[in-house]
């Protein structure tokens, strides 16, 4: 008997939330030093300094904070902050996670989507609490196409950096749309209008590393081997698509991650292309919950890059379903090369 992940039901309480806001285990080793700019994009060599000199400015902005609580005084400094814009693969998150690890604790690390949660489970004036002695806030993959999450994050974006909590972002605009990261950078900016002024936009280019020199997506493995494979691989989990889909609606977001804990690979038969945008959007969820934690994924039914409909990516949100195609395509390779 296989496991499966829809026999799975995780709890976690939202006092750990907090804690668990770190980068993913693939960037725990990373620094501004083992970032190697492409020679071929000088803005990514920029990007680097940009970060640095960043990271520099958190320490001495949360030390000068410090000082000032430490003798009774309100904090009147403001944190600082930084907003990468790029497309994917371009080395943002890796950027990102640098500036946490540079940082003095504590600090936070999350996507924008966990953010969210995070202030839906706790509250917003428990979130402020809770995050406002940081050095830094670091969200990657900030999102406008949400109105109401967008207003709720710069509202709380506000309050933490009048409480000298520094602010580091990336954006998650397409390659090749050459206006839209300015655009990006504008609206984001004006949504956050007490902070638009201290932010630097620093803009990231080049092609999606994960990529290059890789063939296109695999083709799907047969059922029967898919089974196979699923019960030779220790830990591994077997679902059927549709199944998990289902079972993914009865899962808060924020248990995404606890959902796939422990699991050394997953695979999934029957895959096909969703056309329904609640679900599609659990999709882009556990698909980055899986890339976080490197779980490589092989499937049988549709080809991975074929796992939105056409009219899906042609809706307000195709970034996001490009981002989780090209993670679970970086993911189903790894498994092939395994």
């Amino acid at each position: 008997m296989h496991e499966r992940l829809v026999d799975r039901h995780p709890e976690v309480p939202a006092d750990q939330l907090v804690a668990q806001m770190v980068p993913p285990p693939m960037f725990d080793e990373v620094s501004f030093d083992s970032y190697i700019p492409d020679p071929a994009e000088p803005s990514q060599a920029a990007a680097v300094a940009a970060a640095r000199a960043f990271a520099e400015r958190v320490g001495k902005i949360h030390k000068t904070a410090q000082k000032k609580s430490l003798f009774g005084r309100k904090k009147q400094i403001a944190g600082a902050g930084l907003y990468l814009d790029g497309g994917f693969g371009v080395g943002k998150t890796h950027l990102l996670a640098s500036i946490f690890h540079s940082a003095p604790a504590p600090k936070s690390f999350g996507t924008f989507g966990e953010l969210t949660n995070l202030v839906g489970a706790l509250g917003f004036t428990n979130a402020v609490q809770r995050l406002s002695a940081n050095s830094v806030l670091c969200i990657d993959e900030f999102e406008l196409d949400d109105p109401g999450d967008t207003m709720l994050v710069s509202r709380l974006l506000t309050e933490l950096s009048a409480a000298g909590v520094s602010i580091a972002a990336t954006s998650n605009t397409l390659p090749g749309q050459l206006g839209e990261g300015r655009f990006a950078a504008q609206d984001f900016m004006r949504e956050i209008k007490k902070l638009g002024s201290i932010f630097e936009a620093v803009r990231v280019d080049g092609p999606d590393y994960r990529h290059r020199d890789l063939p296109p997506a695999p083709e799907p493995t047969s059922p029967q081997l898919l089974a196979e494979r699923a019960a030779d691989t220790p830990d591994a989990t077997l679902d059927d698509f549709d199944d998990l889909l289902k079972h993914l609606s009865t899962l808060h977001p924020s248990k995404y991650g606890a959902l796939i804990s422990g699991v050394s690979a997953v695979y999934i038969s029957g895959v096909h292309p969703v056309s329904d945008q609640a679900v599609a959007l659990r999709v882009v969820v556990l698909a980055d919950r899986l890339y976080d934690a490197s779980v490589p994924v092989t499937v049988s039914g549709a080809k991975l890059d074929e796992i939105f409909s056409q009219e899906m990516l042609d809706g307000g949100y195709r970034k996001k379903y490009l981002r989780a195609i090209s993670r679970l395509l970086a993911l189903s390779r790894f498994e092939v090369a395994a």
